[in-house]
């Protein structure tokens, strides 16, 4: 009894706070697991309610009347023309929705700013409502108590619409058989619209009741749903009953596992969602394959094929110009006239079938290596203006430009994991951190030699990522996003709690600057750090290029591409994947320890969920596949957030939105799908047919990697 006395206010809190996520998390489970929306702006939903009931609450019963229909309202609106901006994306699958919603998050959170300022606001409830009342001997906020009546009676009347009414068997069928429920006179567009404007019209209402709670203010709407995502996940897109307890759960581990397990409950969350996603990967079925099956044979075989091939062909020509013949537009010696008929026939180089508009000059083709000038020239071109940065920028622009190179790398990682391997991550961020740190420490400790740096927090960032990988490596899709998403998330928390190591909320600064090499002195000049940036860049860019053009660079391409036959041929292709998490991790680390010595601080904004979906846009805008594209994507954004946004102070966010929101719809091939076909590799969201997953890039004949 002297334990429920001492924990019982902390209990009754967990329930009512846990009802709030129940109302926010049913609005998203009817988003995702009904219209089939990744809706990352779903806690700017709640935002709006929030900050319009707050707003319109003077105190009375009318006030809170008025705020709940306008909030109600203002949400539902938002709904409806989230369905509308997410209709041109139906066929490419969940990450570029979650880029879109990400984007509309962004410009909706610096918005409502303007409109309401960025401090907290005030809530006022009515008289009867703000007071206490006795509970087992406790005074409690009554109003609480009445949240926690109507969740309950919402949670009831939400389950009768959906399982015993004809709008309901709708909402169902669209979720289950669209083309049956159109064929029974519905209009499925309709559905979604009303589905998508009943989840904002639900988070808007949760935000209006549940301001006295969760108040309007900066970081509200990233909480609300981060914890809207736990919840369901933890209790499933089936059952609104089990979204229910998973709520209350939350609730509690929020409340009074703070104070049952203080240390612990920053972990416990994310811990939970990352647990119940790797169990249900677990006992699923073993994913057989990245995207659908194509007529591709195995890509060892198709190697050697290309390689005899190739041979041969050199073989002809060389006979043919001995012989001083020309053969045949169309047969394999005559390139040339295949490319003046307008057709598209292999060349000397080995290069894939080229049509007539992407034809180059024939002395770059007899080149040594001519397809590998061709492929080479955009890094030489990069490496070039990159170079010359310094002689043409100021001190800060250099330093964001030494920025840029840092987040770049990161990019790269996960192109390696998200074009290459088809995981799409949100979690690359956990061993940039182990890396930022990890050089952190050793500068502190006195290991100030750069090579020393990088080397030891590139191994450290390998080993992390070995140990998270088998988690990661198994699942596909969306739930690859949602595992690395706790992961990243867990990490977060780790750095804000082991403050000897990370400095916790606070960050680090002062530590030792970098040596360049041994026996020179700590650069503290922007030009100095970002020349030392740029080499280590361009190694490691250099070797991941080797890597990925390589025979192991090839299978891994195949892994994607045509998993279910790798696996029938023999390939370990869960080894295969999981090589390439501890090698982009690795990478990762890299970018970590190069932002360190760029910026001499660290802070944990630097390694949270913000920079993750940084770098996933940045792959977007480069291209899947393309390791340039990635670099430019992160050039363009830091040149936004940082260079850009400092002509409008207080709008870096809104910028960064629009970006987001561009590049999903201008873009949907990235940057290298501008070069015309092959530069930037298939995307995994082009369009597709809507009964088919989103393709993924098989490999060229040539086994091409895009530069």
């Amino acid at each position: 009894m002297d334990l429920l006395d001492a924990h019982l206010i902390p209990a009754v809190d967990g329930v009512a706070f846990g009802l709030l996520l129940f109302v926010v998390a049913a609005g998203l489970s009817l988003a995702f697991g009904t219209a089939g929306v990744l809706n990352l702006s779903h806690g700017t939903l709640y935002a709006i309610g929030a900050y319009t009931g707050a707003e319109l609450s003077d105190g009375t019963w009318g006030g809170l009347a008025l705020g709940l229909a306008a909030g109600t309202a203002a949400a539902c609106v938002a709904g409806a023309g989230l369905s509308a901006a997410t209709a041109p994306l139906a066929r490419r699958g969940h990450l570029a929705q979650a880029l879109l919603t990400f984007g509309l998050a962004l410009i909706g959170g610096d918005l409502l700013i303007q409109l309401f300022g960025a401090d907290e606001l005030p809530v006022r409830v009515p008289e009867a409502l703000d007071s206490s009342v006795m509970l087992l001997g406790h005074r409690y906020p009554a109003y609480r108590l009445c949240f926690i009546v109507m969740a309950v009676l919402l949670a009831a009347f939400g389950t009768w619409v959906l399982t015993r009414t004809r709008m309901g068997a709708a909402v169902r069928a669209a979720a289950d058989d669209p083309q049956m429920l159109a064929a029974t006179g519905h209009n499925p567009r309709a559905v979604h619209t009303g589905v998508l404007a009943a989840a904002g019209a639900l988070a808007g209402a949760a935000g209006v009741l549940g301001a006295p709670i969760i108040g309007p203010g900066p970081g509200t709407s990233e909480n609300v749903l981060m914890l809207s995502l736990v919840v369901v996940v933890l209790g499933g897109l089936r059952s609104l009953w089990a979204t229910f307890f998973a709520a209350v759960a939350v609730g509690e581990v929020q409340t009074l596992g703070v104070s049952l397990v203080p240390d612990l409950a920053p972990y416990l969350l994310f811990a939970a969602m990352a647990a119940v996603l790797i169990l249900r990967s677990r006992f699923a079925e073993p994913a057989t394959a990245h995207g659908p099956e194509g007529p591709a044979p195995d890509p060892v075989a198709r190697l050697r094929e290309h390689l005899a091939g190739r041979l041969r062909r050199r073989t002809r020509g060389t006979a043919a110009e001995a012989s001083g013949t020309a053969e045949a537009p169309g047969t394999p010696g005559a390139p040339d006239a295949d490319r003046a008929a307008g057709t598209a026939g292999p060349d000397r180089s080995g290069a894939a079938p080229r049509g007539y508009g992407n034809r180059v000059p024939k002395w770059i083709g007899r080149l040594p290596g001519g397809t590998a000038w061709r492929q080479a020239a955009p890094l030489l071109v990069l490496l070039v203006v990159l170079i010359s940065l310094p002689a043409l920028l100021d001190a800060y622009s250099i330093s964001l430009a030494g920025s840029a190179l840092a987040l770049g790398l990161l990019a790269v990682s996960v192109t390696i994991l998200t074009g290459y391997a088809g995981l799409p991550t949100l979690g690359q961020t956990a061993p940039f951190a182990v890396g930022a740190y990890a050089t952190v420490n050793l500068a502190e400790a006195g290991w100030t030699v750069g090579p020393v740096q990088i080397v030891l927090s590139a191994l450290a960032a390998a080993v992390f990522s070995a140990v998270v990988g088998p988690a990661v490596v198994r699942a596909r899709g969306t739930t690859v996003l949602m595992i690395t998403l706790a992961i990243g998330e867990l990490t977060g928390a780790v750095v804000n709690q082991l403050k000897s190591v990370t400095g916790g909320a606070d960050g680090l600064v002062g530590f030792p600057a970098t040596q360049a090499l041994w026996g020179g002195e700590g650069m503290v000049e922007e030009s100095e750090l970002y020349n030392y940036a740029l080499v280590v860049a361009v190694v490691a860019v250099a070797l991941t290029l080797l890597v990925l053009r390589s025979p192991a660079g090839k299978l891994l391409t195949g892994t994607r591409g045509a998993e279910a036959r790798m696996r029938a041929s023999g390939h370990p292709v869960g080894r295969y994947l999981l090589v390439a998490h501890v090698c982009a991790g690795a990478l990762a680390g890299v970018g970590g320890s190069l932002m360190v010595t760029v910026q001499q601080y660290l802070s944990p904004a630097d390694v949270g969920f913000e920079i993750a979906a940084f770098a996933l846009l940045a792959v977007v805008i480069g291209g899947t596949t393309s390791v340039i594209g990635a670099l430019l994507g992160a050039g363009l954004i830091v040149a936004t957030r940082d260079w850009v946004a400092g002509s409008w102070p207080g709008h870096g966010p809104l910028l960064l939105g629009v970006l987001f929101v561009a590049t999903v719809y201008v873009l949907p091939r990235g940057l290298a799908g501008l070069r015309g076909g092959s530069g930037g590799g298939p995307s995994s969201d082009a369009p597709r047919p809507p009964d088919q997953p989103p393709p993924a890039p098989a490999p060229s004949p040539a086994g091409k990697v895009s530069p």
